[in-house]
């Protein structure tokens, strides 16, 4: 089966809607709370998982001192222009998630893709080792390919304005009419690359190795086989509100009552905030359901070599700073976030199956696809809903309650980095 690709870029009219005639603060009815439902098609979302030590920021608000609240990050990290700017500069040291490997055709040697990194084309090169190149000539500054260029087989590259052409390491290889020049002074600018999990990751002068960078985030998840896995559903989406709105949202389930009723039927847990779940197992299931589908179940097989949690609960990694895992029993959702703007996110959430499954003539991801983008279009409403607040002259600075601990890590991994 091809892959399905779907455009979204703003939220469903009528979701918004319904949350407007709700007045956004609005509690659930009796009638609409998951205690009350008997099992109904439901809806997943998966939640990241870390265990800062407690901090305590200030922020320009009279509160007082035993307020069981913590203050989150200041407004200018999500509103001012300027702030973007130094953050987007940071992020570029940082290993970065580009997507996936099969999905740019980087699959053999001999490969190209166009990438873009921060607002910056990059060439990703394969001839036998992965290169970031920097897609500007460096005779005259011309893009040597266009940046909605597909992935293709080539052998070299060649500038279009004056055919100075390069290997796919960005060696230069040969300059017309031009003699006497050390090829090596004039090699394309190169970035760093590699790969973990099925997926490329680029950076400029990393400060540590991509393995550092990721910590114990790949030994909690080795018995997933991400890195086999195939893509079989992409949705992509503009969402009108700061990357880390996104990131901190993705990180609780707080807001998973109010916000998704269809999850905490799926996840009765979550209804309450989504305390004392034991996220070292994963995120138990209602009873009869084992993986985040419209009906919690699938005919596809578990993945192989999962344990006894991981074969009917569901986890969730916030990898640091742009990939989100939620990790199901047959597939998984990934999703990489590209800042566009202080107001503005691009996000891929590609939908990842065993290739066992996707070969067959029967595979269909629509259970799991419809689930997803029903979930993730419920969580940008909300979140351009937050970053609408945050723009008001008025907000000061967001507060975090006891059941966002999760959230804290944001503050302990940015505030290092831009060395606040």
């Amino acid at each position: 089966m091809n892959v399905d690709q779907v455009a979204r870029t703003q939220p469903l009219p009528d979701l918004v809607e319904e949350f407007q005639q709700q007045g956004w603060a609005a509690a659930l009815d009796e009638s609409d709370r998951p205690g009350s439902l008997s099992p109904l098609p439901s809806t997943g979302h998966s939640v990241g998982r870390s265990n800062p030590s407690p901090i305590r920021w200030t922020v320009g608000c009279d509160v007082r001192q035993n307020t069981p609240v913590e203050a989150a990050l200041a407004r200018e990290h999500y509103v001012d222009a300027a702030m973007f700017q130094r953050e987007r500069d940071m992020l570029r040291h940082e290993w970065t998630c580009l997507g996936r490997l099969h999905a740019l055709g980087l699959t053999e040697r001999g490969r190209v893709a166009v990438v873009d990194f921060y607002g910056e084309s990059l060439l990703v090169t394969d001839d036998g080792q992965l290169h970031a190149l920097v897609n500007v000539c460096r005779h005259r500054g011309s893009q040597l390919m266009p940046t909605d260029s597909p992935p293709c087989g080539a052998r070299a590259i060649r500038c279009p304005y004056h055919s100075w052409t390069y290997a796919l390491d960005g060696s230069l290889m040969h300059a017309p009419h031009v003699d006497g020049i050390d090829p090596a002074d004039f090699a394309l600018t190169t970035l760093a690359a590699d790969t973990w999990g099925g997926f490329l990751w680029v950076a400029e002068s990393p400060r540590t190795t991509l393995l550092d960078q990721l910590g114990p985030i790949p030994e909690r998840i080795r018995r997933y086989p991400l890195a086999d896995l195939r893509l079989g559903l992409r949705c992509e989406y503009d969402v009108q509100a700061n990357w880390k709105v996104i990131a901190e949202n993705y990180n609780e389930c707080y807001h998973c009552g109010p916000v998704h009723p269809e999850l905490s039927r799926l996840v009765p847990a979550f209804a309450s905030g989504g305390k004392d779940i034991p996220w070292e197992d994963g995120v138990p299931h209602r009873e009869g359901a084992w993986t985040f589908t419209m009906s919690g179940t699938t005919e596809r097989a578990p993945f192989p070599n999962l344990d006894e949690h991981e074969r009917v609960k569901h986890k969730g990694e916030l990898v640091y700073p742009n990939l989100l895992l939620s990790l199901s029993a047959e597939h998984v959702a990934a999703y990489t976030l590209s800042p566009q703007a202080i107001d503005r996110t691009h996000v891929v959430c590609d939908l990842l199956f065993h290739p066992v499954e996707t070969v067959k003539d029967t595979f269909d991801p629509s259970d799991a696809g419809d689930l997803w983008d029903l979930v993730n279009r419920q969580d940008w409403a909300i979140c351009e809903s937050v970053q609408r607040g945050m723009s008001s002259r008025y907000f000061q600075g967001g507060w975090y309650a006891p059941m966002e601990d999760d959230s804290l890590d944001i503050r302990h991994w940015l505030f290092p980095r831009l060395q606040l």
